[in-house]
């Protein structure tokens, strides 16, 4: 699809609702990593430079339909406010006669700040009423919010097509040429690494990337599918059954299409992920029965390693182990290493999201990838060749 972009539209003069994805991790009530606020900047500037006045509308974290002041978007306007250097107000909610009044009241270079869309229920469920709310003295819609393009909430997919469409924002555009680019024709040796929980959350872009593929590396929860595929013993590991039959498919399918898949060599294991005390490293088909695999080991780093080392494109989608917790995390930090490393040298790196993107910047490498894509699940949605309902609602004509 081709979607209108933001520089083509009229903005002096305009109210604009700008749809963000502020959703950032936070710690003691502080904002841990600021990073999907800076990626908001540019487009922020550019709306605020051709001389419009600003609606932004962001969720944070779960806080069930509730008012809660644990999510509320108080700590980001103030964060917002000195990025940006100048006046971020901030509403007390994101509908209503208060808010309302202040969207009313705004004048051109004035920037309003939403409290969290999903301290109301209607804004998951995409109700139609909610969107009509939030749409009140609005001019002009903007997504820019890619981590949550994949939803079909009220901000994201109702709200533009209550206002007859709207425009992609300055970051939406940069992570789709990314991806569309990559898709398209990546340099080769193109090589996929997968982690995470679910294998049934990645196959689907396994799948679809095959014919471009020279190698998959998997590991995380997800590898113990495919080494149960091989008839090897997972113990009490992380295992999706009902998965079984497909990753099967996905090892012949790979073998017709001289992709080598590359599996761990050996696991860390512990009998929880609550005892990391007993951690210890054993052969891949040596788990215990009672115990756990949690992290890939050195000598999977060391192989994963190699195949990094000569690709030309890594895109990177998962942990691969219980990262957050010591001793687990180690095996995620050390490809992450290596995968700065080669960036370097010029490998063209792509890390997809949500945790991927907490485990490079918690090793310390986030400014040393080529790309690191705001969204996870969105990402994962491009990579098995699928559109984002969220941008359909903008309009646009299939390229």
């Amino acid at each position: 699809m081709k979607y209108p972009l933001l520089q083509n539209t009229e903005l002096a003069g305009r109210k604009v609702f700008l749809r963000l994805d502020l959703n950032v991790p936070l710690h003691d009530g502080r904002i841990a990593d600021d990073s999907r606020i800076k990626a908001a900047l540019p487009t922020i500037r550019y709306i605020l430079d051709k001389g419009a006045s600003l609606v932004i509308a962001s969720h944070l974290g779960r806080p069930g339909g509730k008012r809660n002041a644990d999510y509320s978007l108080a700590s980001i306007a103030y964060r917002l406010e000195t990025l940006l250097g100048r006046k971020v107000l901030f509403a007390p909610d994101c509908i209503g006669a208060r808010t309302e009044t202040m969207v009313a009241s705004l004048k051109p270079g004035d920037v309003l700040l939403l409290e969290n869309l999903r301290f109301h229920p209607e804004e998951k469920e995409g109700d139609p009423d909610f969107s009509r709310k939030l749409a009140y003295c609005i001019d002009i819609y903007v997504n820019d919010a890619f981590g949550t393009c994949h939803r079909k909430h009220a901000s994201l997919k109702g709200l533009p097509e209550f206002l007859g469409g709207g425009y992609i924002g300055l970051l939406v555009q940069k992570e789709l040429h990314i991806f569309d680019e990559m898709l398209s024709s990546p340099a080769r040796p193109f090589t996929l690494l997968l982690g995470g929980a679910k294998a049934s959350d990645k196959i689907p872009v396994i799948e679809n990337l095959l014919p471009r593929l020279d190698h998959i590396l998997i590991g995380g929860g997800m590898a113990f599918t495919f080494m149960k595929t091989l008839g090897m013993n997972v113990g009490r590991s992380l295992l999706e059954l009902d998965r079984l039959g497909a990753a099967e498919k996905v090892l012949k399918e790979a073998d017709k299409f001289g992709v080598d898949i590359f599996l761990p060599l050996d696991i860390v294991i512990a009998p929880s992920p609550g005892s990391p005390e007993q951690a210890r490293t054993v052969s891949a088909d040596s788990i215990p029965a009672n115990e756990a695999g949690l992290d890939i080991g050195p000598r999977t780093v060391e192989q994963f390693g190699r195949v990094i080392e000569k690709s030309c494109t890594v895109v990177w989608n998962g942990p691969l182990g219980v990262f957050e917790i010591p001793p687990f995390d180690r095996g995620t930090r050390r490809i992450a290493s290596i995968l700065a490393n080669v960036t370097k040298t010029g490998t063209i790196s792509v890390v997809g999201g949500g945790d991927s993107v907490r485990a490079v910047v918690e090793a310390g490498h986030f400014n040393d990838i080529s790309f690191v894509s705001t969204g996870g699940g969105a990402s994962l949605i491009l990579l098995e060749g699928n559109e984002l309902f969220a941008l359909e609602a903008l309009g646009g004509e299939r390229s």
